[in-house]
């Protein structure tokens, strides 16, 4: 069994316009957990955090989280969206003349790239989020 360490981990340092400063996390060991204005000194300090966090799980003998770090992706997961929104999809990419996988590729490139968590109206219960009528909906 390979042993755990700091590295195992991603870390993360980004920038947040809304609080003026970088902000460092390591998931899925750890959300945000440290901020500051200088880049470089906010990843030391998240790589002190992450070695903390190892070595307090390693002498607790309590299981760490999955290794992030060197974590192959095969570029394919299923999404599972209602039937009106899948349509919506289709519909959106016929308009542009593109697969739907292609159309949903871009969207969540445009969206993770950004850095901005979309919010999502707030619907009563059985209602629809999109109030445009879809195709074929009377």
């Amino acid at each position: 069994m390979k042993t755990i360490t700091n590295g195992s981990y991603i870390k993360v340092v980004e920038w947040s316009a809304e609080d003026g400063c970088f902000i460092g996390s390591a998931p899925p060991l750890v959300g945000p957990c440290c901020h500051g204005d200088n880049e470089t000194e906010v990843y030391q300090q998240l790589c002190d955090i992450v070695q903390g966090w190892v070595e307090l799980h390693h002498r607790e003998g309590t299981q760490l989280p999955q290794v992030s770090a060197g974590k192959k992706y095969s570029g394919k997961f299923v999404l599972r969206v209602g039937s009106e929104m899948h349509q919506l999809l289709a519909i959106r990419a016929m308009q542009q003349g593109i697969s739907l996988n292609h159309y949903c590729s871009n969207l969540l490139k445009q969206t993770a790239v950004s850095g901005i968590t979309p919010r999502l109206p707030q619907t009563a219960p059985g209602a629809r989020s999109d109030p445009t009528p879809l195709a074929g909906v009377v």
